[in-house]
């Protein structure tokens, strides 16, 4: 393909994306104003399929309006994120600009300034609940307990907190291979050279979008139904999440990569299995290895509480003392988790920094 039809090509694919991404923009500022107006919550549940049908028509339209902006040279929030390379550049006087005095700079501001109001309306954040004479009085007894721990369950506490550690450990092992070998096949650059390759990229990336998307609690939840309770339903949540949340990082690490090794080995007559060994995988180790040790340390806070809903560990006894409302036996699990965390952070912290 000539340099002039990969541009044309890539200006369409721009164009349609941009299209799309300030019509959904649109849609969702006008919704959001709906919940600012005070819409009630039953009526937007009662009324979810008419909204849906509102929602795709208003994306339409503001498809077209970011199409006709963008043909009278207004520059969009979707062409500024999604503008080909080649017409990426700025003028001088672009440059000198005011984001406020762009049209995708208020873009953004309103988009931003709207979904924070929304956000503060939805979480009804209420300072003056805070200052309350009883609820704080309440919450400092609560501490009080908290701080004044029973060290006579740290014997135990530190059992339960060992076999957390090699819950997250074992699933932190098992999903770096999976992970490692999936990274390939989810990155852009790799599959993307041919519609097999792009087709089993969009497949992956969709199933463990969904797959992260649920939380490693639920799967708990569903392993200790599959497998029973106990450490090896936790491993398993963590294994499926530790799967899909690696394989991401790790694929995004791919696409970052520098071309310039690839076309390198390319020109060798290399074939596909070489480049990615020889070109891409001596890029890429030293950030999978980072990564990995902070999933470790992420797994190790995951796995206490996956203990809440039978995934064993730490968790299932803080929650055996959390029902009964034993708030010193609570505060000597929470100092034990709570040395354990920063244990791990200062472990992967060195490790991080070993491996620069």
């Amino acid at each position: 393909m000539s340099q002039g039809s990969s541009n044309v090509s890539s200006e369409t694919g721009a164009a349609v994306r941009r299209s799309i991404l300030d019509g959904v923009v649109f849609a969702y500022l006008a919704f959001t104003l709906l919940a600012i107006l005070g819409l009630e919550e039953s009526e937007l549940v009662n009324r979810v399929p008419q909204f849906a049908m509102m929602f795709l028509g208003l994306s339409i339209v503001g498809g077209v309006v970011s199409l006709a902006l963008n043909a009278k040279g207004i520059k969009t929030l979707g062409w500024q994120i999604y503008a080909p390379p080649h017409l990426r550049m700025k003028s001088a006087e672009e440059l000198a600009t005011p984001i406020y005095k762009s049209f995708w700079g208020v873009q953004t501001i309103v988009l931003v300034a709207v979904t924070t109001a929304v956000g503060i309306k939805t979480t009804e954040i209420d300072i003056f609940k805070l200052l309350e004479v009883d609820r704080f009085n309440h919450a400092m007894r609560l501490f009080a307990q908290l701080f004044a721990p029973d060290w006579s369950i740290l014997p135990k506490a530190i059992v339960k907190v060992v076999e957390t550690i090699y819950i997250a450990f074992i699933a932190t092992v098992i999903a770096v291979p999976i992970a490692f070998v999936l990274s390939f096949l989810m990155a852009r650059n790799i599959m993307g050279g041919s519609k097999i390759g792009f087709a089993v990229y969009a497949i992956l990336r969709t199933v463990f979008n969904i797959s992260r998307s649920i939380e490693p609690v639920l799967w708990a939840i569903i392993f200790s139904i599959w497998a029973s309770f106990g450490p090896f339903a936790g491993m398993l949540a963590l294994l499926v999440h530790s799967v899909a949340s690696l394989a991401k990082q790790y694929s995004e690490i791919v696409e970052g990569i520098e071309d310039g090794p690839v076309e390198g080995i390319e020109s060798t007559g290399a074939s596909r299995l070489q480049v990615v060994w020889f070109a891409v995988v001596p890029q890429v180790v030293l950030p999978y290895i980072s990564y990995t040790v902070y999933r470790w340390d992420t797994n190790v806070r995951m796995a206490t509480i996956l203990g809440l809903v039978g995934g064993g560990g730490i968790g299932a006894m803080l929650m055996e003392y959390f029902g009964q409302a034993m708030w010193p036996q609570v505060g000597c699990i929470i100092f034990v988790i709570a040395s354990v965390v920063w244990l791990m952070d200062a472990f992967s912290s060195h490790i991080r920094a070993a491996i620069k």
